[in-house]
């Protein structure tokens, strides 16, 4: 254990120190390094379910309910977040990114656009997008990749890969390494060129945000570690801030805009269709 001073003058060596230091901790994810004051949403209005700082090589995970509105802060532009979704009801069902692309004709997501799941239903919309750099093809770091680059890819170095912290997060709603899926890399986008080659557009854009609203109850980890395409030798990468509220309507569904096309709004169909199961009402 670390032997630096706590908020008494003991050191972290003894347990009062250790204690104090613990407790001098408190609320610090609320704000964290290089991501400044919280900036609540005008549209919180005490409404307020999380507030959480991801660090660099760190993870979270949330249960939301229906209705919520999940949004992720790039402040500084340097993030690569790894989103997994799963239905809270029935965690079987999880984020599908290939049909999430090939349904709704688009590998570039950005607002409007619907997170699938494997039956079909919504989990998640993009309500809201000042980024527009999603990555639908690359998927999460491994740890023999970050070995090879960085030297150690293990949780509990200082260089982990996403695979591994995506599993901490849905462990902590009692799921396995096994329903960690393929999964969505926010702010950091690859395009395809027309010899089938990819390339990252990895560049640093500062204050930018995407706005996730819950379409059902939904379970959603995060991890924050550089892009599996990323070449640089450092591990870089910034911190992020998640903030979920319940906005005070329900502004979800095709009725809030997000049945824009056939697909989408049979995917809204879908999801009426299990929500009326689970409830016995029609949304």
């Amino acid at each position: 254990m670390a032997d630096g001073p706590g908020p008494s003058g003991e050191g972290t060596g003894t347990l009062t120190g250790a204690r104090d230091h613990a407790r001098s901790q408190a609320g610090a994810a609320d704000a964290g390094p290089g991501v400044g004051p919280l900036d609540l949403p005008g549209n919180v209005h005490g409404d307020l379910l999380w507030t959480h700082v991801i660090e660099p090589g760190d993870y979270a995970s949330r249960r939301l309910p229906r209705g919520s509105l999940l949004r992720v802060d790039d402040v500084a532009g340097d993030a690569c977040v790894q989103l997994l979704i799963h239905n809270a009801a029935q965690p079987g069902e999880r984020l599908n990114v290939a049909d999430t692309v090939k349904v709704q004709w688009q590998a570039y997501l950005s607002q409007g656009a619907l997170l699938l799941s494997d039956m079909g239903r919504v989990l998640m919309t993009i309500a809201g997008d000042t980024s527009t750099r999603h990555d639908c093809l690359c998927g999460a770091s491994t740890r023999a990749a970050n070995t090879a680059r960085y030297g150690d890819g293990g949780v509990s170095a200082g260089t982990p890969n996403a695979r591994d912290l995506l599993a901490l997060g849905v462990a902590k709603f009692g799921l396995s390494r096994r329903d960690v899926g393929p999964n969505v890399n926010l702010f950091k986008s690859v395009r395809v060129d027309g010899s089938g080659a990819l390339h990252l557009d990895g560049d640093i854009r500062p204050d930018t945000s995407v706005e996730l609203r819950a379409e059902m109850d939904v379970l959603v980890t995060m991890s924050n570690t550089p892009h599996p395409l990323d070449d640089r030798p450092d591990y870089s990468s910034t911190p992020v801030r998640c903030v979920a509220w319940l906005p005070g309507h329900d502004a979800g569904g095709a009725e809030g805009g997000g049945g824009s096309t056939p697909e989408r709004r049979r995917a809204f169909e879908n999801t009426a269709d299990h929500l009326t199961g689970l409830s016995g009402a029609r949304w």
